[in-house]
């Protein structure tokens, strides 16, 4: 394992960071606590020692799976991450009692890394004005946060006004190959660095959208590639490119993923890619442009829907489309989803929004998602849809008993 060290602390943390937000889950949506306990200790044991929750990943379940997790000594060996949830703080009282309640659902006495959840302009404005840098202050002092920071999801015009308001120990922001004009994107990046930043990464693979599978017409540019990489190698290898990075969260799923991403991370050399090689990564770039109709990572921030719809579901299946084709069997299986035959719980499909506009104000990404939902009813729904509904109850009789 390679380690890059905080800047203003000298922590030397692990270019990979075990991501605690997509862990292994049962049939039922519960985290598969047998699986998810086993790949964050052998993470750990493999030299992983940063470790980033929140109180919303897995439906509040996550912050107390950890604490179960990181018994028996892991919690020693770890540096600890989690958020304070902005949006749900009203009064400045409300900012203690989430951080006393996290570090409870934790079993710690201490946060080592504590950050303002998914920040926007508008959500930092309400957050300073209700008194949050006061709070970071007396947290940091009494002992019960080691390093303050904040993860951003807002314009990047609004970025460095937030890294300039405060003494910050670190921020975690989204990058990817993808997203360099995005969010923070690349100047941002760099301005945090330059600020004395640690900066932490989230969303890599942009979901796993850059992961397997991969279109064929961005496979044969990485096949040119003299050097030969999977998919994931090139994503994760791009961000530790960059030598502002100090660590990659990576939402590993499944012990496989665990197994791949440690063995890339023995290689993730700041300055390690040629420029022929940058040169490819920016094609596939331009074709994942192409491609791609929605920008959605799968974060699930506007989930739970209030009409019952399974919104990162219904924008994943339309952008498979548009990258992979294979319409027919995307259309089954989008009825076989959202009409609940293949999970056993029902969805609701897209055309039943209502409108309501919740997930707007929720979404990191500011994806008109309503507008969006239009595009994916008119793609898989009409008068054939009741008919695949039937048909996929029967197809798959035997998964759904």
């Amino acid at each position: 394992m390679l380690y890059r060290k905080m800047p203003k602390n000298a922590d030397e943390l692990s270019i990979l960071g075990f991501g605690a937000m997509r862990l292994p889950v049962k049939e039922d949506g519960s985290i598969d606590e047998e699986k998810a306990t086993q790949m964050v200790r052998h993470s750990i044991d493999s030299g992983v020692n940063y470790v980033d929750t929140a109180w919303p990943y897995h439906m509040g379940e996550s912050e107390p799976f950890l604490a179960r997790a990181l018994a028996d000594g892991y919690r020693e060996k770890v540096k600890l991450a989690t958020k304070l949830p902005q949006w749900m703080v009203k009064t400045p009282e409300d900012m203690d009692r989430f951080l006393n309640a996290q570090l409870e659902k934790l079993n710690t006495d201490h946060i080592d890394y504590y950050l303002i959840h998914s920040l926007v302009k508008s959500s930092w404005e309400t957050s300073s004005d209700l008194g949050i840098l006061d709070f970071l202050d007396r947290a940091k002092a009494d002992g019960r946060i080691i390093n303050a920071g904040f993860s951003y999801h807002g314009a990047p015009e609004d970025f460095a006004p937030i890294v300039d308001a405060y003494d910050w120990d670190f921020c975690q922001i989204q990058y990817n190959f993808l997203d360099t004009n995005v969010q923070a994107g690349t100047a941002g990046l760099e301005y945090a660095a330059s600020k004395g930043l640690g900066v932490v990464i989230m969303e890599p693979l942009r979901g796993g959208s850059l992961a397997d599978p991969v279109p064929e017409e961005v496979l044969d540019i990485w096949n040119e590639a003299d050097v030969k990489r999977s998919p994931v190698a090139w994503a994760l290898r791009w961000v530790w490119n960059h030598p502002e990075v100090t660590v990659v969260l990576s939402g590993m799923s499944e012990p496989a993923h665990v197994e791949e991403n440690l063995r890339i991370a023995d290689e993730g050399h700041a300055n390690s890619l040629t420029e022929k090689e940058l040169g490819l990564v920016s094609r596939v770039a331009e074709k994942y442009g192409e491609l791609m109709k929605i920008n959605c990572t799968g974060c699930r921030y506007c989930m739970p829907c209030p009409a019952g719809v399974d919104i990162p579901a219904c924008f994943d299946v339309y952008n498979n489309l548009h990258m992979f084709g294979g319409g027919d069997r995307l259309k089954m299986m989008y009825a076989a989803k959202m009409g609940g035959i293949l999970r056993g719980a029902e969805t609701n499909f897209a055309s039943q929004c209502i409108q309501c506009g919740k997930c707007l104000d929720e979404c990191p990404q500011h994806i008109l998602i309503q507008d969006m939902l239009e595009k994916v009813a008119e793609e898989f729904e009409g008068p054939d849809l009741e008919e695949r509904i039937a048909f996929a109850k029967k197809l798959f009789a035997d998964d759904s008993c």
